[in-house]
């Protein structure tokens, strides 16, 4: 790894123009504090040996600045861990109180839940389901420091079986193995917003439920305008009107790595530009996606933009947040949050059109080396977009 403590700043936006970026693409104002990038992976969970040993033998030395963090965590990988694993395996739920603020904002695939009552409810909602439920990390990218606040994306598998009531009905007694991403930002001990998406209709799968009858069922128990989402607006790409904008020439303060993520995915995505996935992909790609989605090749992963363009013929995509760790040298790792929104006009694994209006959103992690992505996660709001899409009663759009 790098031998160096250097660390690459770039400015987070405050979401002036629903996310860092607008519909366009072009950054909107970056007006916020500026946000340190790791330039190395001395702070990351392969440095603290994996998940289980580092659980049975955590460190315990401060290998960072954390103001306001408890003295038992040593960095901002080992609290995310290990606090993950005191609340959900330990079963010490209460312990969100000492590390959610108390008005703490979680999105989640759907839709915006404020409190950390609401949290610690949803949590306990969860566990009761899967009493056995384990959750392993399989990777941490994070950026910031104490003073403007960490910036977390924890990707990890959760097991359990389900043994106890949820939201879907009965015990089924079957397992579950979905993956899911998490992305906080803390200061001083207080995780303050988290976005976090499950596979949900990979684990209703394996609970022996039917996706699209789930979908269908459970967004007709919802009042009429909880599926609305009040960032939709009007979508910018309509028949008749002019071409996608370019992009502007990279400002010099721009770090290399950012210019590349948001090049990428403002021409392939809004200008539909699908020969840029072979300039940005590996031809050995490994995706792993919503739904147990598992490509292997730049091929496949194009079928997967056409199949989503396909269905949302005037989709809108951008950025809302994008941080990463690593350098030139080892490469990078980067978490990114983004948004579409589209109108559902063309035929598709979500069914035929209803013409109705739709918000995704997703977090994307990505491994790249060589000035290509090698390796790609990807999670959006999927079982959300069914539940608009087949829900029997007819939305009335904004």
């Amino acid at each position: 790894m790098s031998p160096n403590d250097e660390t690459h700043t770039t400015t987070e936006s405050v979401e002036t123009r629903n996310g860092s970026t607008g519909a366009d693409g072009i950054p909107a104002p970056l007006v916020s504090a500026s946000r340190p990038m790791p330039s190395d992976y001395r702070i990351s969970l392969a440095a603290l040996g994996g998940t289980d040993r580092h659980l049975l033998h955590p460190p315990t030395q401060r290998r960072q600045p954390m103001r306001g963090f408890e003295d038992t965590y040593v960095d901002i990988v080992d609290y995310i861990v290990r606090i993950t694993h005191r609340i959900w395996e330990e079963k010490d739920i209460g312990y969100i109180y000492d590390t959610y603020r108390h008005n703490a904002l979680v999105t989640d695939d759907v839709g915006l839940q404020y409190g950390r009552d609401k949290i610690v409810a949803d949590t306990i909602h969860t566990v009761n389901a899967f009493p056995d439920v384990r959750i392993y990390a399989d990777g941490v990218i994070w950026a910031g420091n104490e003073d403007v606040g960490f910036f977390t994306s924890h990707r990890g598998f959760m097991t359990g079986h389900n043994t106890g009531y949820s939201r879907f009905g009965p015990p089924t007694g079957k397992k579950m193995v979905v993956w899911a991403i998490a992305n906080c930002s803390s200061i001083e001990n207080e995780i303050f917003q988290e976005w976090v998406l499950y596979n949900t209709a990979s684990m209703l799968r394996q609970l022996g439920f039917d996706v699209m009858t789930m979908a269908r069922e459970l967004g007709n128990r919802l009042p009429p305008d909880a599926l609305h989402d009040a960032r939709c607006g009007e979508v910018e790409r309509l028949p008749g009107q002019g071409k996608p904008p370019h992009l502007p020439t990279k400002p010099p303060e721009l770090p290399e790595i950012e210019d590349f993520i948001r090049r990428a995915y403002h021409y392939i995505w809004n200008w539909r530009l699908l020969s840029r996935i072979d300039a940005a992909y590996a031809p050995t790609l490994r995706f792993h996606g919503v739904s147990d989605r598992e490509y292997y090749g730049r091929g496949e992963y194009k079928s997967l933009v056409l199949s989503l363009l396909a269905m949302f013929p005037d989709l809108v995509f951008q950025i809302d947040d994008l941080y990463w760790m690593g350098n030139d040298q080892d490469g990078y790792e980067v978490a990114l949050r983004w948004s579409i929104v589209g109108t559902h006009r063309g035929y598709g694994v979500y069914g035929p059109p209803t013409g109705r209006r739709v918000h995704l959103w997703g977090i994307t992690q990505e491994i790249i080396q060589g000035g290509v992505i090698q390796e790609e996660w990807m999670l959006f709001n999927e079982f959300h977009v069914l539940q608009q899409l087949l829900r029997d009663e007819p939305l009335t759009l904004p």
